[in-house]
């Protein structure tokens, strides 16, 4: 086994928009999908909808304080 394999890859943390958790509130993801699917305040340009965007208040808030990149 090579110790140094995989050194300077790196991977989204958990609740980056690519994450695990953060993706699921992507427009693709099954959060944000619902979201989409019922529409009004809750679509992605919706009053609700569009502060869980990375530029709205909760998930820019989220992306810049978790969101990113991790070494693996």
């Amino acid at each position: 086994m090579n110790p140094t394999a995989g050194a300077g890859n790196t991977k989204p943390k958990v609740f980056d928009k690519e994450g695990a958790v953060g993706k699921q509130f992507t427009e693709q993801g099954a959060i944000g999908s619902m979201g989409q699917t019922i529409g009004g305040p809750l679509d992605k340009e919706g009053m609700i909808g569009k502060q869980f965007t990375t530029e709205g208040a909760i998930g820019g808030t989220a992306q810049s304080m978790m969101g990113g990149k991790k070494s693996t």
